[in-house]
């Protein structure tokens, strides 16, 4: 049986100063989860500068034992990336690893390490006139490993599909320290499993994910970005009816929000102004996008759709963005929602989606029933209803206390929206991944089958537990570590 101190030694001579640390200075500031909700200890701070590295790294933990939790930006919503309380496990950091590995301009793929930021990956591609079609509002620290493996969303997802939509290969670590390399980008592939899919969203429980080839595409030549006041959230949802029928493939984003979380912003950033002159009890957001060769008629296009929908009775007042400051300041709109609601309290975020033709219906009777069921509370419901999946938030009551309300009524309240949820064919997390906050909601609700099949590939990939334990599915029986 080896010592942690064999392990530490052994690590740190592999690596050396700038790859293995143990000082509280630097390892501390990874231990605590984006969100503030979740903090563990570490053993140390690993961090390779190359796959070569990353694989002898993970040879050296499955020799001791050691458990492994892989880290990118450290910027996910459900604590998957933070360590427990433990302290047996080494925080695996990806951050060194940021190079462009390869980059077809005239194929529009790239190929980078994991470690690589979200911005700096829009920046490069964007310089060669491409763009990456997956951006969100951590893109100043999301990670493109981080992104894999939670098969993250964003609001494109409605024309682009979701981060397993742009990986056209994968490299990536297994447990046992074997690297599976797999980033050719062929079009057709009939060998069998595509184990890249199995990795992507996996959260870093099957493999550590250390670079990819991503899809890119042309980049645009023009945008309209469309504000539009609604009476009620089925409106909402014929609006986006009719916008697809309309706009077609040129239709890029759908968002969605209340009047409440209008004026939560209005009233929490001094330079948020409303688009409309009078309220609306619902609001969205469009935009519409071109390339090249369709950028002269895209004008005319956001015209017609807006004077059709009039027309057709489907809004009540509407505008469109004069210029590009405009539009970002329609969009800001929407990205200041979770700050603005910060600063009001306490509440119960949920990263929910049902099927897309019942969204609508499902917001209009899951908030009433969340706030009859939990007086003084109210339920605000935000995001992509093009995509199936909005941020259903619950505000606790005035003068609750936060800390304590969370882990009493907070969690009453998600077991509540999660069992709605479930209850219209949906799922619990539609973008933000598991983790440890919703992994044993997971096991409560999941599909037996299901769950029966995840902990086998898991028992199969992983058999000693080394990697992100305790997340997602973890093994029935953990193994004995260090």
């Amino acid at each position: 049986m080896s010592t942690k101190d064999e392990f530490l030694a052994e690590a740190a001579d592999l690596l050396g100063e700038r790859g293995f640390t143990t000082d509280t200075e630097f390892v501390t500031p990874w231990l605590t989860d984006w969100r503030g909700r979740f903090t563990g200890n570490a053993l140390a701070l690993a961090s390779p500068a190359s796959t070569q590295e990353v694989a002898d790294f993970v040879k050296v933990c499955a020799k001791h034992l050691v458990p492994i939790v892989p880290q990118g930006g450290n910027s996910g919503m459900s604590g998957g990336a933070t360590p427990d309380e433990s302290g047996d496990a080494v925080i695996l950091s990806l951050r060194r690893m940021d190079s462009v590995r390869g980059f077809d301009v005239d194929a529009r793929q790239i190929t980078c390490d994991a470690g690589l930021i979200l911005q700096t990956l829009h920046e490069t591609v964007e310089a060669k006139d491409l763009r990456f079609p997956l951006t969100l509002g951590g893109k100043g620290s999301a990670t493109v490993g981080g992104l894999i493996s939670t098969n993250a969303g964003g609001t494109q997802v409605l024309r682009h599909g979701s981060m397993r939509a742009q990986v056209l290969g994968i490299e990536a670590v297994m447990a046992d320290g074997t690297v599976f390399e797999s980033l050719r980008p062929l079009k057709k592939d009939n060998r069998g499993f595509d184990l890249k899919q199995l990795l992507i969203g996996s959260e870093g429980t099957l493999g550590i994910v250390t670079a990819a080839t991503l899809r890119l595409l042309p980049a645009l030549a023009d945008r309209a970005v469309l504000w539009a006041g609604v009476g009620d959230i089925r409106d909402a949802r014929k609006l986006l009816l009719h916008s697809e029928r309309v706009a077609g493939d040129a239709l890029e984003g759908f968002e969605v929000m209340p009047r409440h979380s209008l004026e939560a912003v209005i009233a929490h950033n001094p330079n948020a102004r409303s688009p409309l002159q009078e309220s609306h009890e619902w609001n969205a957001l469009i935009e519409l996008t071109a390339d090249a060769s369709g950028a002269e008629a895209l004008p005319a296009l956001a015209q017609s759709l807006l004077e059709s929908a009039f027309e057709e009775g489907l809004v009540a007042d509407a505008t469109i963005a004069r210029n590009e400051a405009q539009a970002e300041a329609f969009w800001m709109l929407r990205d200041d929602i979770a700050p603005a609601e910060r600063a009001l309290g306490p509440a119960m975020q949920h990263d929910i989606s049902v099927p897309v033709p019942d969204m609508a219906e499902f917001v209009a009777d899951a908030v009433p029933k969340v706030e009859k069921a939990f007086p003084g509370s109210r339920a605000v419901a935000f995001g992509h209803l093009g995509d199936g999946n909005v941020h259903f938030h619950v505000l606790a009551p005035k003068g609750a206390t936060p800390g304590e309300w969370e882990n009493t009524d907070g969690k009453a309240i998600s077991a509540f929206v999660h069992d709605e949820v479930t209850a219209w064919n949906g799922s619990i997390s539609a973008e933000h991944g598991i983790g440890q906050l919703k992994r044993d909601e997971l096991a409560r609700l999941g599909d037996p089958a299901q769950l029966a099949i995840m902990r086998q590939v898991k028992q199969a990939l992983d058999p000693q537990g080394l990697l992100n334990p305790g997340k997602l599915v973890p093994l029935e029986t953990m193994p004995e570590h260090l």
